[in-house]
């Protein structure tokens, strides 16, 4: 067996109700906390074995703490003609094939295939939150440990030996509950956080349409919006190549790779992520007020994304487009994410990559301005 190494007892520490300390950790190894149980699955050629009344989880399915209901069933015939395990309720499930480290706590009794080692543990002596909590802080560790040709693997063997120190039951209540109230928090701010952003995009389409209008500071309406095409209100550009091998983290030019309009900025930038050190003479750079919108991604709608720029002195990669007018950039950008539908149909392709071209498809879309904005 693996020897288990000292580790240093966590300085931040809950007390007892008294006040006191609790014991000093004890060191062990996750074989020694519990059972590990592997998964199976029966033949899926064979329709008796499924569609039965036992849960049965693959990898793809973990996404949550809690997991009380599977996508597919296995019958009693498909556990007893495979190598799966009914799992008492209670049991924490770890996905240790290809995709590994997802955590979760299963609800109800439950199987799951082979992609997954699960712990039963004593809830006596353990706390099964307490694991849960400790498996996710602890993935690079599985990750680590992981080999195999075809497909990245973690075993149960090499699972047992790995380390862990435990607190005594009470203490391991203690952590779970706190970060569990955490938890409930962060959840809390994602459906609040989902309902803003609902309220937010129902707003848009009414101002946009019209159907919602401003008044002016004395109360009086704006005129009427007109309706010019993009294309004479905007001058169009693109930036220079950026490479990923050009972006350094002490890097003296902030920069925009295109890839990194729809997965980092929103609907404005004025915080670049990335820095490079390439000459000045090699770089396009923005300037405040440009709208950025990628020239290719892997879909429709990754074109479809819209940032103004808001700094200046700013690096612009290639495949970005660059719209630059008088205009309200803000404004502009955000009228253009009401239409991403229509941004989207403008790409061309069919590969993996589409792409979108300022001059072909962008300068002849038409937009709508009121006539103040028209004016300024």
């Amino acid at each position: 067996m693996e020897s288990v190494s000292h580790k240093r007892v966590p300085v931040l520490r809950f007390q007892d109700v008294q006040g006191e300390e609790y014991p000093g950790w004890l060191e062990k190894t996750l074989g020694q906390i519990g059972k590990i149980i592997s998964g199976g699955t029966p033949d899926t050629t064979i329709p008796r074995f499924w569609d039965g009344s036992i849960y049965w989880y693959t990898p793809v399915e973990i996404n949550e703490k809690y997991s009380s209901q599977s996508i597919r069933m296995i019958s009693n015939k498909g556990l007893k003609r495979s190598s799966a395990k009914v799992l008492p309720a209670g049991a924490v499930l770890l996905t240790t094939r290809a995709t590994i480290g997802k955590v979760t706590i299963a609800t109800n009794e439950c199987t799951t295939n082979q992609g997954f080692q699960s712990f039963v543990v004593d809830m006596s002596k353990f706390s099964n939150e307490f694991l849960y909590y400790w498996l996710i802080n602890n993935k690079n560790e599985f990750i680590r440990r992981a080999n195999g040709s075809t497909y990245l693997e973690v075993s149960g063997r090499e699972i047992r030996k790995i380390p862990i120190l435990v607190p005594v039951l009470k203490e391991q209540q203690k952590i779970a509950d706190f970060l569990s109230s955490i938890d409930t928090r962060i959840e809390q701010l994602e459906k609040k956080k989902a309902l803003f952003e609902q309220y937010k995009k129902g707003l848009m389409q009414k101002l946009f349409s019209q159907e919602i209008r401003f008044r002016d500071d004395q109360g009086k309406e704006y005129p009427e919006w007109e309706k010019e095409p993009l294309g004479n209100i905007a001058k169009f550009s693109k930036g220079k190549g950026i490479s990923k091998g050009d972006v350094v983290s002490d890097g003296n030019v902030g920069c925009i790779r295109y890839g990194e309009l729809y997965t980092h900025y929103g609907a404005t930038a004025s915080r670049v992520l990335s820095r490079t050190n390439l000459s000045i003479d090699q770089l396009e750079f923005g300037r405040t007020n440009d709208v950025l919108i990628p020239a290719s991604g892997e879909t429709a709608l990754d074109i479809a994304t819209v940032t103004c720029l808001t700094t200046e002195n700013i690096a612009l990669g290639g495949d970005i487009n660059i719209i630059r007018s008088d205009q309200n950039g803000i404004f502009l950008a955000y009228y253009l994410i009401s239409k991403k539908k229509d941004i989207a149909r403008l790409a061309q392709g069919i590969s993996v990559i589409v792409s979108i071209s300022p001059s072909r498809d962008v300068h002849h879309a038409s937009i709508e301005f009121t006539v103040i904005i028209c004016q300024n």
